[in-house]
Parts: structure tokens; sequence; C-alpha cells
């Protein structure tokens, strides 16, 4: 049996949505069994990954600071990246400005997010922007405002949810540019019919032009190369079409997925190495309709429940199954628009949806900057997920 002598250490790896909440949230759950944690992530300030295609269209988001948010938690912050995990010796390597240092740990969260899959094609990774943080995306916003100046074509490549919010907020930001969306499959395909009726409309409105059936073979300096050699002219390229987790987890030994997420079991425990909890993109976590997608509607979840989970064995208790399902699919549509389809718990559209300015409210409110709840953490466990049809859904994407 697992007692609290024996789960002391706790190392967070990665400041995210999910890092931040495990961390704030097991050191909670540890209060009165005398654990610590450390959170370890590369920047102070938090990044809002789910806005980082405001970033994109030059909009500045609200500063928030990291040790501004664990104050009062118990929790230690160590800035620097995460360059090695040895899973058999429960250590890891940290990169710092001070030097190299190893921390270890009896329980390990590993919540290092995903980035884009930029593998996929030739070419993406040497000339494609992406929107994996926010220094991608303030580069992107530089090249935006130059090519306003003088006219071009920013193409979009990936039609899925992430494509098409950057798209209507680059072509409200920039009227003045030229923008292309280039999918496999039409925008917003996991949609029903009627909400996707009112994204294309809102795709119309602001003049993107759309091109179904594109195979992307190639990215070029100024054009995306399609399947039968075709060339899209391009300014600038967005690559949304696919992300990959991190090598990090692989490159230490701990058994991964195809893209890189570490294979958990159904209490979200590595199946190799059972002292590492892995979350949100980071985690490939099987449920019984398959593998969840990376969302906040499913990492935050699942942050909570490891915390909770590391909790319960600190008391000597079994680890519980996490059992999600989902029930929304919020897309912003520029600053001025956005639909909202609901879901069944397998993430298949129901018949609801809400569109226009009910629709923004309704993902303003959900789809939020998280730092309240993380705050409301400090003090006690906040419910982040909601009971329904037997399944657990969350509330936030």
């Amino acid at each position: 049996m697992t007692t609290s002598k024996q789960i002391q250490r706790i190392v967070v790896v990665g400041g995210g949505y999910t890092g931040l909440l495990a961390a704030i949230r097991t050191a909670g759950r540890l209060r009165r069994h005398g654990g610590h944690v450390t959170l370890v992530n590369p920047a102070s300030r938090f990044t809002e990954r789910l806005r980082m295609h405001q970033v994109a269209s030059g909009q500045r988001l609200a500063d928030h600071r990291i040790p501004d948010v664990l104050k009062g938690t118990g929790v230690t912050f160590v800035q620097g990246w995460a360059t090695g995990i040895d899973p058999d010796a429960r250590e890891v390597t940290v990169t710092t400005s001070d030097g190299v240092r190893v921390l270890p740990y009896d329980r390990l969260v590993y919540a290092v997010g995903g980035t884009a899959d930029v593998a996929l094609v030739p070419g993406a990774g040497e000339h494609a922007h992406t929107l994996d943080d926010p220094a991608a995306g303030a580069r992107l916003a530089g090249r935006l405002a130059d090519i306003a100046r003088t006219g071009g074509t920013v193409t979009v490549c990936g039609g899925g949810l992430t494509g098409v919010e950057a798209v209507t907020e680059i072509a409200e930001s920039f009227p003045s540019v030229r923008t292309v969306l280039l999918s496999r499959d039409v925008p917003g395909s996991m949609m029903g019919a009627k909400a996707r009726a009112h994204l294309d409309r809102a795709l119309a409105r602001l003049n993107v032009e759309v091109r179904t059936g594109a195979e992307i073979t190639k990215v070029l300096p100024d054009a995306v190369e399609l399947e039968g050699g075709e060339l899209v002219h391009s300014d600038a390229t967005l690559w949304t079409a696919g992300t990959r987790a991190r090598p990090l987890a692989a490159q230490s030994g701990i058994d991964t997925d195809e893209h890189g997420r570490i294979v958990v079991d159904a209490t979200l425990r590595s199946v190799s190495h059972p002292s590492i909890y892995a979350v949100g993109d980071a985690a490939a976590i099987r449920q019984p309709y398959g593998v969840l997608h990376g969302t906040c509607q499913s990492g935050i979840p699942s942050a909570a429940h490891a915390a909770d989970a590391i909790g319960r064995e600190a008391r000597g208790r079994k680890a519980r199954p996490f059992r999600f399902g989902y029930i929304h699919q919020p897309v912003s549509l520029g600053r001025h628009d956005a639909v909202i389809q609901f879901t069944r718990p397998d993430d298949s559209p129901r018949r609801w949806h809400l569109a226009g300015r009910p629709a923004m409210v309704y993902k303003e409110l959900v789809s939020g900057s998280p730092i309240h709840t993380f705050r409301l953490s400090r003090s006690f466990p906040v419910p982040l997920q909601l009971s329904r049809g037997g399944r657990r859904a969350s509330a936030s994407r």
C-alpha cells in the first residue's frame, strides 16, 4: 500500500493550462500529508494557448505571471527547460539560466503540451508559421502587418477549428490581406449542418477563400504546393494541419504512441512507468469511444484527475479511472461572431447549436482565462467537471 511517506516529492513538467492546474490542485490535496510540489516551465508568463490566434492578429493579451498565480499555494516554481527524464531513477533534468538542476520525484505529472506537426510535409518546418507560443504568434503578426501595408496573400493550412479561428481572426484584423484556407475536408467538418452553415457564412462575409479537397505536398517560401503540382501563392503560410507531442517523453524511454503522447492506463498513469501521470495533449487517453483529442475541454479535467489520484495515493487509496465526455465545440469567428456546436459525449454533433452574439457570450464564458479557476483552487478543490449522461464532461473548452 502506498503511504504519504512514499509520496513527498511531486514534479509537474509544463506550466500551461493542465500543468498549472495540476500543480495547484496537487498541492492542495497534499497539504495535510507533507508533500511538496515543484512546477517546471521555460517561461514565467502563462501562455493562453486558446488565444494564440489573437496574438497572431496583433492583439495584446493579459500578462499573467506564473509565480504570481502560485503565491500562497506552496508550489515551488523552477523556470527552465526539462531536457531529460530518468524514469528509473525518478529524476528530471532541468536547464535553467543558472545551470543544470536535477529534480528527484516520487510522482511526476507530465503536462508538456503539443506543437504543430510541421513534419507532415516538406518545407512546413522551414517556411510555415505556427501558433505554438506567443513568440511564434508575434512573428506572424509582424509579417501580417508588413503584408497588409503592401498587399498580399496569407494561407492557412488546415480546416479544423484552430484553422478556422485563425483565418477568421486574420481576415477580420487585416481586411486588405487576401486570406486563403486550404483544407482536405469542409471547414468545421465535425459540426452539424446548421452550425457549419453559420461558419460558412462567416467565412464568406470575411472574404476568406476556401479550397477544400486540398492535399498539401510541400510548403515553399512563397507558395503552397498541392497534389498535382499546383502552386497557391502565399506571402505567409500558417500551419494548423495536425499536432504532435513534444519528443521529451519518447527520448526518455517512456512508452509513447505514434504521435509522441505517453500511453496511459485508465487512471492516467504511464503503462511503462507508473510513477508518471500524463495529462492533456501529452497523453494518449483512451475512452470507450476512442482516444481523446487535445483540447482544454479534456485537458483540464485530466489534470484535475491526476492531482486527485496523487492525493488518493498519499492517503493509501487506489486511484480511480478517468471518465470523460465532450459537451461542445466552441469556435470564435473573429471578435464579433462565434458558433457553438453541442455534442454527445463522443464529440459527435447534437441537434443544438448557438450562433452570433449568444455564441460569443457563451464562448467567452467557457473559454475565458482560467486564472480565476487556478486561484480558486488554492483554497479548495474546484469542481471542473459536470456529470452528464453517466459520463463526465468538462465545463470549459
